[in-house]
């Protein structure tokens, strides 16, 4: 019996990188899973776990009730939502434009916002439920070439702490942690390097906090994270969170490979 058979998850942004490792392990443990994206390959990453896709905007907030009834239409409740979508563009304070503010902002404050919004009832009636949103290290360190996106993820990680406080005086069952994850080797990750050259902000990176210096993690160093907190494993963790850096936010310097914690 695997660590989450019998639950339904969600995973947003599940068509690649850390959500599609999301999506593989919680599937490998029994779950259900509905893997959700605005990219047409996530198709293939449900095909290939036995589960769901739906395209999905996490920014609308009618596609979200959709979404939400449809899976309990379909699938018999709603457990997990791994609140996963997120996009990141270079600037600074002084460099960010309107537009890539306004789109960051969207997909990952909004989208967790409308998710936990209609997934807080389905929970409810399914009995239990644990909302999982996936912030960053940006939100614990100063990245200045990345603002938005560091406010971004600020404001994910307080509204974690917002949610799990109003479910647990509320009574529900319902459990809400958020994950800080430094580098991980995803398309996302590996994209930034050419935005960075093209803005011409790549030495600010280069000198910033250990952070963007370490060695790449796996999107699986992730996933493990994802599994147990979906699980009833950490039925007691709640307005939590879980920062997987390999000592980057508390290590002057980069550390040195092989030398891992």
């Amino acid at each position: 019996m695997g660590r989450l058979a019998g639950k339904v998850a969600i995973v947003t942004g599940g068509a690649k990188g850390l959500g599609e490792a999301d999506a593989r392990l919680m599937a490998a443990e029994g779950a259900k899973v509905v893997v959700t994206d605005v990219d047409p390959a996530g198709e293939a990453v449900a095909a290939a776990i036995g589960g769901l896709f739906v395209r999905h905007d996490v920014t609308d907030e009618a596609a979200w009730a959709e979404l939400v009834a449809r899976v309990e239409r379909e699938l018999g409740g709603l457990h997990v939502l791994v609140n996963n979508a997120g996009v990141v563009e270079p600037g600074t304070p002084e460099t960010v434009t309107a537009a890539d503010y306004h789109r960051i902002m969207a997909v990952s404050v909004e989208g967790v916002v409308w998710g936990t919004k209609h997934a807080i009832p389905a929970m409810r009636r399914a009995g239990s439920g644990s909302i999982i949103n996936m912030a960053s290290i940006a939100s614990v360190c100063g990245e200045p070439y990345v603002a938005a996106y560091c406010a971004a993820k600020g404001a994910v990680e307080a509204y974690t702490r917002a949610t799990a406080v109003h479910c647990a005086q509320q009574g529900y069952p319902i459990r809400a942690n958020s994950i800080h994850p430094a580098g991980i080797d995803t398309p996302m990750v590996r994209s930034m390097g050419d935005k960075m050259a093209r803005s011409g902000l790549r030495p600010l990176a280069e000198t910033g906090n250990s952070a963007g210096r370490n060695r790449l993690g796996r999107p699986e160093d992730i996933g493990h994270l994802v599994v147990y907190l979906a699980s009833d494993e950490s039925a007691f963790v709640s307005g939590q969170r879980f920062i997987v850096d390999n000592t980057a936010s508390v290590t002057q310097g980069a550390v040195p490979p092989g030398r891992d914690a």
